[in-house]
């Protein structure tokens, strides 16, 4: 698969799509995080750590087992409430194949978590790192393919 076409990688499981050696997100690629020198993914069909979709509070990482299909549910927002989190990061997905209804995003808000973002993953994972560096109060759920 020569010239892969997001940006000359062999396939796009091979292409480093954000890349920070202050993390804790150190690397992002399709389907793998590298957070604090642990790998999660799922490539080739094999998984690594707590998989492709994660959820991300400081520096703990757990899986984000709740996920499925894509199109975000309230059961979906899982993990990251009565954690003392201000901003809600949501990682829609490498091309942004995750979406995430009003009544989602409401619900979010009635929690208690006072600011919700989505992006496409790779910038997820950047405003993440810089969110956290700065000392807030941080949380991501992050779908690592589509």
């Amino acid at each position: 698969m020569k010239g892969f076409a997001r940006g000359g990688a062999e396939s796009p499981e091979e292409e480093v799509m954000f890349q920070d050696e202050n993390g804790p997100i150190e690397e992002f690629t399709w389907g793998r995080f590298v957070i604090c020198g642990e790998e999660h993914g799922k490539v080739g069909g094999k998984k690594t750590g707590k998989g492709k979709d994660i959820r991300l509070i400081g520096k703990k990482v757990s899986k984000w087992k709740e996920r499925e299909g894509h199109r975000l549910s309230p059961s979906m927002i899982t993990g990251v409430f009565d954690q003392e989190v201000d901003i809600l990061i949501i990682g829609i997905g490498v091309d942004g194949g995750i979406e995430c209804p009003e009544k989602v995003l409401r619900l979010i808000g009635e929690r208690g978590i006072g600011q919700v973002v989505l992006k496409r993953t790779p910038e997820a994972c950047s405003l993440y790192n810089r969110q956290f560096r700065e000392g807030k109060r941080v949380a991501l759920l992050a779908h690592g393919t589509c």
